[in-house]
C-alpha cells in the first residue's frame, strides 16, 4: 500500500501535534505485513477483515493507538531514560493507592477473580525453538532470532538499560497489537503466545519478513507459561474473554500493567474479574463508538 494513504489513515489515531514523520519509518513494515497477511488469509482464517485500508484502520491503528499509551517516548523505550519515567510512573501510582488504603481504613484483597495459580503442567518446550533459517529479502540477509528463552519470573527484577521491558501479547492471532508495538517501540521484548500452530508460523513469518529481533513466539496456552515474567501484557479479540482475563493477569510482575482493546460493555466484566487491579479511565479508539483501551496496574 501506498506510504501516503497510510499516513492518512492512521493520522486519527496519533496523539502527536504533526505525528506522521515520527512514523514514517513504520509504513514500509506495515504495507510488507499487510501483503503477507493477505496472502495467508487466502489459506487460513487470520482476519475477517479483507479490505487493506479497514485492516490499517482496525488493526494497526487500534494497535498503535496502544502502542502511544503504553509508551509515550518510542525511541527512549528501553534506555535509562525510559526506565526513571516508568519508575516514576510506578511510584506515583503506589502512592496513590498507599492514600487510598488511608482514606478508606482498609486494604483491598484480590478476589476470586485476581491472579490465578498456573497449573504445573508444561506444554511441548517453551524457549527452545531456536534461531530460523536466513532468508533472502530484496537482496539483503536477515536472520532474526525468534524464540530463546523465556523471560525469568522475578517479583524484584531491577529494570535497567540492558534489560528491556518485557511485553507478552495473549492471543496474538495474526499479531495485533503485539507487532506493531513492536515496530513503534523496537526497545521491547516481546512474548507472542498462540497456541494455533499454522497462526504461530504466520507469526514467525512475519517477524522474519520484518526483521525483527528479541521476538519470542511461543506455542502453547497462556496458564502454562512461567507467572511473574512480564511487564506488559496485551489482550485484544479473544474468546472466553473472562476466563483467559486473569490467566493474563497472572503472567505480570508486581507493578506491571495490564493493556486491554476492548468494547466498552466490557469494562464492567474487566473490573469485576480482576478487583484488586488499580483500573485507569478509559480512552475511547478513534473512529468506533464503543472500542477502548482499558489499562490498570496490576
Amino acid at each position: 500500500m501506498d506510504a501516503r494513504r497510510i499516513a492518512e489513515l492512521l493520522e486519527p489515531f496519533l496523539a502527536a501535534k504533526d505525528p506522521i514523520p515520527s512514523i514514517q519509518d513504520l509504513f514500509p513494515s506495515i504495507s510488507t505485513y499487510i501483503d503477507i497477511l493477505l496472502h495467508w488469509n487466502a489459506r487460513i482464517n487470520l482476519t475477517a477483515i479483507r479490505d487493506p485500508e479497514e485492516i490499517v484502520t482496525r488493526h494497526f491503528g487500534e494497535s498503535l493507538f496502544a502502542a502511544q499509551h503504553l509508551f509515550p517516548n518510542r525511541s527512549h523505550v528501553g534506555t535509562d531514560a525510559f526506565v526513571r519515567t516508568a519508575e516514576r510512573s510506578s511510584a506515583v501510582m503506589s502512592r496513590a493507592v498507599a492514600e487510598q488504603e488511608t482514606v478508606s481504613g482498609e486494604r483491598s484483597e484480590p478476589q476470586s477473580g485476581g491472579r490465578v495459580q498456573p497449573t504445573a503442567q508444561a506444554v511441548g518446550e517453551p524457549g527452545k525453538m531456536g534461531k530460523l533459517r536466513r532468508s533472502e529479502r530484496n537482496g539483503a540477509a536477515a536472520s532474526p532470532t525468534i524464540g530463546g528463552q523465556l523471560p525469568t519470573p522475578d517479583a524484584k527484577r531491577p529494570t535497567t538499560s540492558d534489560q528491556p521491558p518485557r511485553l507478552a501479547d495473549v492471543g496474538s492471532g495474526p499479531g495485533f497489537p503485539g507487532l506493531p508495538i513492536k515496530l513503534w517501540a523496537p526497545g521491547i521484548s516481546l512474548t507472542l503466545i498462540e497456541s494455533n500452530h499454522k497462526k504461530a508460523t504466520f507469526l514467525r513469518e512475519v517477524t522474519r519478513a520484518l526483521t525483527l529481533t528479541d521476538v519470542n513466539i511461543q506455542t502453547a496456552r497462556a496458564e502454562f507459561l512461567p507467572p511473574a515474567a512480564f511487564d506488559v501484557v496485551t489482550l485484544r479479540a479473544v474468546e472466553h474473554f473472562d476466563q483467559i482475563l486473569p490467566t493474563a493477569a497472572a503472567l505480570l510482575c508486581p507493578q506491571g500493567r495490564l493493556a486491554l482493546l476492548i468494547s466498552s460493555a466490557q469494562i464492567p466484566q474487566a473490573k469485576s474479574t480482576l478487583r484488586s487491579a488499580t483500573w485507569n479511565k478509559p480512552c475511547p479508539i478513534p473512529l468506533s463508538s464503543s472500542r477502548v483501551l482499558l489499562t490498570a496496574i496490576m
